[in-house]
């Protein structure tokens, strides 16, 4: 049995089970979380009062919208299921580490490309007075985003990594820290339109922003990295192994430039065609939350269809791993940690179907049917490894915690 369960679970090949690695990555983490909370505290303390009260009401309808891809996200995962705690870190790195990273280095490159225009004019000629930002929107925001997003699943990937099990737990991840960035993205954007036009685009900007029920924008591009990251664990390819993370990062590069580069491209499209450039500085469409929501999802689903495609194929081919290898590896656990009946059921499992044991009360049901999960996937980790699962100490611990399940019910 093992001595502190839950830790040991949870940090089991993490290096922060060692003491001096553990404190260096603790005080780079802090500073890290200090050197963003301190930029974006420094950004609404710079706002005025009226925009301040905007941005946080902003902030409250955001919290709403996200709860329901928060939902699905916790939908998802119910077959290995993740802590809540680990739930909100990665939730928390996208809506503060990534934004507040981000922030200077997108002003800054602004800066850059703004002094440019303003020495070649000709730009502002052919698409406006929105040259510079329609410039440095497709450069700075795909590349300095995209990284920022990325070391957060990076970071669960490395330092608890007995819990980044597949695609599905790295679509999980990914997700939830583009999910964060945008439920503090968006407000940002409700506040900076009113501060330019005097009225908040609350529609617009809620709307679109969460099109697709959330899972538009950075929960897409963050969650397809991560689920070619979870690939990692799926496969025993190496060629695969090394290449999946690189074509996921690409991928979610490549989704975001395409999404910033659709205005420059529409103004380049229009100067060839002889059109006037675009007159900037307008207010955008007073339109309500449905008709954005509603336009904004279409748009996604027309504009990144090949993405929506893989973000499709990754969660149902995840799921059926997920399913294989909890038949597979609970087969020989029948008699053992998985009852006859149990087993029957792991057989008839379906994708939108969840287990659930016979004249059990749910909680205790759902606890045990994640503890038999659980030492299916470790056992496939192990073998995977070329180790022998009777030799390893988390399978020992899962079954330990199955008996402890089974005599408290």
């Amino acid at each position: 049995m093992l001595s502190h369960p839950d830790y040991d679970r949870l940090l089991m090949g993490s290096p922060l089970r060692r003491p001096g690695v553990c404190v260096a990555i603790g005080v780079a983490l802090l500073a890290v979380l200090s050197i963003a909370a301190s930029i974006q505290l420094d950004l609404i303390r710079a706002m005025r009062s009226d925009i301040a009260s905007v941005f946080f009401r902003a902030l409250c309808l955001s919290s709403l919208l996200a709860t329901v891809p928060i939902a699905v996200l916790w939908f998802l995962d119910r077959r290995e299921r993740e802590t809540p705690w680990l739930f909100a870190v990665t939730f928390f790195w996208g809506a503060c580490i990534a934004t507040g990273l981000a922030l200077p280095f997108n002003t800054a490159f602004s800066g850059i490309v703004d002094a440019w225009v303003a020495q070649n004019p000709v730009m502002e000629q052919v698409l406006g007075p929105d040259a510079g930002s329609m410039l440095a929107a497709p450069i700075s925001a795909p590349i300095v985003e995209e990284l920022t997003k990325a070391l957060g699943v990076l970071a669960v990937f490395w330092l608890l990594r007995a819990e980044f099990d597949n695609m599905r737990d790295g679509f999980v991840y990914g997700a939830l820290v583009g999910l964060g960035f945008t439920w503090f993205e968006a407000p940002l954007y409700v506040a900076q339109g009113y501060a330019e036009f005097g009225v908040a685009p609350w529609g617009m900007q809620l709307g679109w922003r969460y099109a697709l029920f959330g899972f538009s924008g950075h929960a897409m591009f963050t969650g397809i990295f991560g689920a070619l990251l979870g690939l990692v664990f799926q496969t025993r390819r190496r060629w695969l192994r090394i290449l999946a993370p690189i074509v996921g990062l690409a991928l979610a590069l490549g989704a975001h430039f395409w999404n910033n580069a659709l205005p420059l491209l529409f103004a380049l499209a229009g100067a060839a065609a002889g059109e006037p450039p675009p007159s900037g500085h307008e207010p955008p469409p007073d339109v309500g939350f449905l008709r954005a929501f509603v336009s904004g999802s279409l748009s996604e689903l027309t504009t990144f269809l090949p993405f929506v495609v893989i973000m499709t194929l990754a969660l149902w081919r995840s799921g059926v791993w997920e399913r294989r290898v909890i038949r597979e590896e609970l087969a020989e656990e029948v008699g053992r940690t998985v009852s006859p009946d149990e087993y029957d059921q792991v057989v008839r499992d379906r994708a939108l179907r969840t287990r659930r044991i016979a004249r059990m009360h749910r909680r205790e049901s759902a606890a045990l049917v994640n503890a038999q999960h659980e030492l299916a996937f470790r056992k496939r980790r192990v073998r995977d490894e070329g180790e022998d699962p009777e030799h390893d100490r988390l399978v020992a611990g899962w079954r330990e915690e199955i008996r402890r399940l089974r005599a408290v019910v």
